[in-house]
């Protein structure tokens, strides 16, 4: 019975606006690049490594054990963090491919303590 008041609840406020609520899951495997540039376009991946270089404007360079791959990430998903080429990060996104090259699209960047 309370589970089903509380979820009334919940739901009455997320309609009313009250407050807001999403997934924010996505890949909880760590992804390395070489596997990465064999995804299928879409697939979200989660990667650990260096930004070593930028490259053009919101393009960097990524690089982990593996290989490199170049990762887009826009303003906003840098959170306020500043990264350091020495800085280990972990970087969520999706795999973008075009007919000659992949990419990955930064959805959000942390630095790993």
């Amino acid at each position: 019975m309370y589970k089903i008041l509380i979820s009334t609840c919940v739901a009455t406020l997320l309609s009313a606006g009250i407050c807001s609520a999403e997934f924010i899951g996505g890949s909880s495997t760590i992804t390395t690049v070489a596997e990465a540039l064999n995804l299928n376009d879409d697939t979200p991946v989660t990667l650990e490594g260096k930004i070593t270089r930028h490259l053009r404007k919101d393009k960097y360079l990524f690089t982990d054990d593996t290989g490199t791959v170049t990762v887009e990430i826009e303003h906003k998903d840098w959170n306020g963090t500043d990264v350091k080429p020495t800085d280990i990060v972990r970087i969520r996104g999706e795999v973008d491919k075009d007919w000659y090259d992949t990419k990955i699209d930064v959805d959000s960047v942390e630095i790993i303590p």
